[in-house]
């Protein structure tokens, strides 16, 4: 089914982005489920610029502000047993208000730990991990692509993930 990802930009800005050159990364990878969705492990991926209060950091956002045309690259690990209130939020492109407020909406734990209850899914692994999905203009992705895209993908394969739940913000 095509994606229309201009549908709730403006005429302008989305004629700026058509004429924009933007690096061909080929297409996306796609690995076929090897066993059930009941018999899974499941990660949870964001972009929303999620982290763990109690032990991390935020994203970067003073050197945003200062230079906005990077995006901090990094990543945060979230804890499966993280307590709600502890969720920080950390991004300015969007309002963050409705994720502080209830973490499913970017992190759905809860929502997953129902679908484990009811026998649905197999299991949510023990780590769960936050991007900020901007990341400047132009995109340089080569920090995801050489460095964290890889740390994420070996910590996923020691916790045996099957499946990825992605949320972008």
């Amino acid at each position: 089914m095509p994606v229309d990802s201009f549908k709730y930009v403006s005429r302008l800005v989305t004629r700026y982005y058509k004429l924009t050159s933007v690096k061909d990364y080929g297409p996306i990878p796609w690995t076929p489920l090897s066993k059930p969705i009941d018999e899974s492990t499941f990660a949870l991926v964001t972009s929303g610029g999620l982290y763990d209060q109690r032990h991390d950091k935020s994203f970067d956002l003073e050197r945003e502000s200062e230079e906005p045309s990077w995006g901090d690259p990094s990543y945060r690990g979230i804890p499966v047993d993280i307590l709600p209130g502890s969720i920080g939020a950390s991004h300015h492109h969007l309002n963050t208000d409705g994720v502080l407020a209830d973490r499913n909406v970017l992190l759905p734990l809860d929502r997953f730990q129902e679908l484990i209850s009811e026998g649905k899914v197999g299991r949510l692994a023990d780590h769960h991990y936050s991007f900020m999905g901007y990341q400047g203009y132009p995109s340089d992705l080569s920090r995801w692509t050489e460095k964290y895209g890889p740390e994420v993908a070996g910590r996923m394969q020691d916790e045996e993930v099957d499946c990825i739940f992605l949320t972008t913000a």
